[in-house]
Formats: structure tokens, sequence, C-alpha cells
């Protein structure tokens, strides 16, 4: 499976390209955000398992949306589901799998939306693939910061303690690197932090940004 990426689809696509080309959307990201009362943006979680992405992205989301905003969560463990049910965790399909995941959240932006993904997403190249890809667009990386052993204690399904038994490979932080970003819009201290705390976080970087600057005037003449 992991081998045909290298000669599968990537070739298909390199002789499929020169028989397409790109139309534009009349409706721009910049009427959607006109429409919306906010930018589109993507707020990328990375972090290891069990360090808190998914619970952060969907409590911010939770937030944006009562206050009127169009989010949308990209879950790593859903999308590999459905998107990418047929990848493995080799290192060549770890990167095909985020790089399904930036082509699906540039979409979203593309759509207006305010796009959360969670997903472990281990290797700087590959974060940065997705940065690049979205050139243009807002992109905030935020850092789930958290130390293994509170990982592994929080591990309720018990995949810290396969991996360490050796009935799961290729499990990133215990048999496969996780490369700590290094230029992150935002690192949060999951283990030291309430969740209230981290989205109150969440929430600063996104108004520092001027992606609500619509939004919250609005509220505040609610």
């Amino acid at each position: 499976m992991d081998d045909e990426l290298e000669s599968g689809p990537a070739a298909s696509a390199e002789r499929g390209a020169a028989r397409l080309r790109r139309h534009a959307a009349s409706v721009t990201r910049a009427r959607r955000a006109e429409l919306n009362g906010h930018r589109s943006a993507i707020v990328w979680f990375t972090g290891l398992s069990g360090a808190g992405k998914s619970t952060l992205a969907h409590a911010l989301e939770e937030r944006l949306h009562r206050m009127g905003c169009r989010t949308f969560v990209l879950d790593g463990d859903n999308v590999r589901h459905g998107l990418c049910a047929d990848l493995g965790f080799s290192d060549a399909a770890r990167t095909e799998n985020i790089r399904r995941a930036g082509e699906t959240a540039k979409l979203f932006v593309e759509a207006g939306v305010i796009v959360l993904t969670a997903f472990i997403s281990p290797f700087q190249a590959d974060r940065r693939l997705v940065r690049a890809l979205v050139a243009g667009a807002d992109f905030i990386e935020v850092y789930c910061r958290c130390p293994l052993a509170v990982c592994e204690q929080r591990d309720v399904k018990g995949l810290y303690r396969r991996a360490r038994a050796g009935e799961i490979a290729q499990f990133t932080g215990i048999s496969s690197p996780y490369e700590a970003p290094t230029a992150a819009e935002l690192v949060v201290d999951t283990d030291r932090h309430t969740l209230e705390a981290s989205v109150e976080l969440l929430w600063a970087a996104l108004r520092e940004r001027g992606l609500l600057a619509a939004v919250l005037p609005r509220l505040a003449g609610a």
C-alpha cells in the first residue's frame, strides 16, 4: 500500500495535471468574509496523542459557533475512517494523510469557513507543506504541548500501553518520533492550563489577528 504512494497517486496526478485547469471562483473568499462577518482561516492543532488537540478544537468551535461564526472541525481519527481509510502509518502514509487533510482544509478556507484541524501531524516538513499549500490564507499553528507521561495517563484507550508492549507499531512518541514545532503561532501547555484558559488563549490569538473584527462589534450591540 505505502509503495503505491510513490508510484501510484502521485505519478497519476503528474500525468493528469496537463489535462486540467483551475476554474476561478466568482464568489471570492473576500465576498464570503463580508457575508459571514469574519475571515476564513485554518487553526492547525498539533501534538502527541492525548495532548488535547481534539478537545481544544471542539471547545473553540463551540465558542465560535455561539458567536455566529462558520466553523468545522477536521479530526484526525474521523478523517482516517473515510478520506484516509486506505492509509497506514508509515512515514510516507502519514505524509499523505496530512497532505489530504491540508487540501481539504484549503477547500473549507475557500468556502469561507474557519476550519479547526486536530492531527498529530508529527513531522515539521508536513506541517510546512500545509502552510505553503494555503499561502495567502490565515494559518495558525497551535502546538498542544504536554509531557509524554501526562499523555499516557490520559490514555483511556490504552494505546500507549499497547505501543510499549509492541502491539502497535510506529506509534508517535514511542516507536515513531514527534517533531515539536519551533515557530508555532501559539503554544498551549495543556498539562498546566485548564480547558477554559486554553480556549481564552486561542480566542485572543484569533482576535489579535483580526479574524473576528466584524463579529465582535456585532456582539457588543446585541
